[in-house]
């Protein structure tokens, strides 16, 4: 492995220039060709496929092309695993994504990321921060997931969001950027409580009954 790639997997700058570098997203856009260019009946190619190009897939995980990444390696995605058509997935960094995720159309995740300098950026070093999405996530379409955030399990991201910061656990999220619209255990709670005063409203007063 060459320096520079074992500088974009430690999470730090690094030259994307480097020939190693260059070959591995040159294979990874040859497998997201072959991937996008299959039928839709053909799910056992896509899953054979799809093992080939993430890092980690586990059961049940399903891809609607067209699909586009980096390099592949550093995806990871959980069981039942499901995003929808012309998701991206920049992974200069680790992208995990846990149990029963749902990906809307267009759903961005970007790890890459670059020098706030303008020299330095003219440099053309960059650097990435990990992604990390946990189970029972939904992501509505066209949103986007910005380096360095993490995706508390049973959360929402509405869609069009841009997420720069973390969003915690059970949360709905929504708007640019991104803000906490409301907790998922409200609406809950709140059908909980009109439930609780529909019994009381239909319950019969004293002397009412027959």
């Amino acid at each position: 492995m060459g320096c520079e790639k074992e500088q974009m997997l430690a999470g730090e700058a690094y030259d994307p220039s480097a020939p190693e570098l260059v070959a591995d997203r040159q294979e990874a856009r040859d497998r997201c060709r072959r991937y996008n260019d299959t039928a839709p009946t053909e799910t056992e190619r896509r899953e054979r496929l799809l093992r080939k190009l993430f890092g980690e897939v586990g059961d049940d995980a399903t891809v609607i092309p067209s699909f586009r990444c980096d390099y592949g390696y550093n995806v990871g995605v959980g069981d039942d695993f499901f995003a929808n058509c012309g998701c991206v997935v920049l992974d200069v960094a680790p992208v995990v994504f846990g149990e029963n995720c749902l990906l809307g159309p267009g759903v961005h995740v970007y790890t890459a990321t670059h020098p706030i300098d303008p020299a330095e950026r003219a440099a053309g070093r960059e650097f990435g921060d990990p992604v990390t999405v946990g189970d029972d996530v939904w992501i509505g379409g066209r949103a986007v997931i910005a380096p360095g955030v993490s995706v508390g399990d049973g959360a929402v991201v509405a869609a069009g969001a841009v997420v720069v910061d973390d969003v915690p656990a059970r949360t709905v999220v929504g708007g640019n950027p991104a803000e906490v619209i409301r907790r998922s255990d409200d609406e809950k709670e709140s059908g909980r409580k009109e439930r609780d005063g529909e019994q009381r409203d239909g319950a019969a007063a004293p002397g009412d009954g027959p």
